[in-house]
């Protein structure tokens, strides 16, 4: 069993209050985040982007391990997670996670690529964390 950690830290109130995240790894320390960083375009992060980053790093990362299953080697992938987060009757929710990949594989058919790549998505532990609809486009370059 792995467990990761990060804190988060909230002074004052509403909009007015202003936060700060931070892991355990370092990698954030303090990072500002609040009303501004979340919905007005303030520096900082928000939860939905740290969301869209763990989607991205940890479909990426399936997807290479089951790349190598298959005896794919010497490639490389990128993908985008967005994150939707949408306003409803009591508040806010993640309505949607859209992850959109480009890779280069050498020797792979479009076909294989995508079976791959779908399994990845669908057993990515972020994915099945997520309670939204996830959608993959994929692109296959030579």
């Amino acid at each position: 069993m792995t467990v990761n950690r990060a804190s988060a830290r909230y002074e004052g109130f509403g909009k007015e209050g202003k936060g700060s995240i931070t892991t355990r790894s370092g990698v954030l320390d303090k990072q500002p985040y609040g009303f501004g960083t979340r919905f007005e375009g303030q520096p900082g992060t928000n939860p939905e982007e740290l969301i869209a980053a763990a989607h991205a790093a940890c479909f990426t990362m399936a997807l290479s391990f089951g790349l190598a299953r298959a005896g794919y080697g010497g490639g490389s992938i990128e993908t985008t997670a967005a994150v939707t987060l949408d306003q409803v009757e009591g508040g806010f929710e993640i309505s949607s996670s859209a992850l959109t990949l480009t890779a280069r594989v050498p020797g792979i058919s479009a076909g294989d690529f995508a079976a791959i790549a779908k399994e990845a998505e669908m057993t990515c532990p972020v994915s099945k964390l997520l309670d939204c609809e996830i959608t993959l486009e994929h692109s296959l370059e030579n």
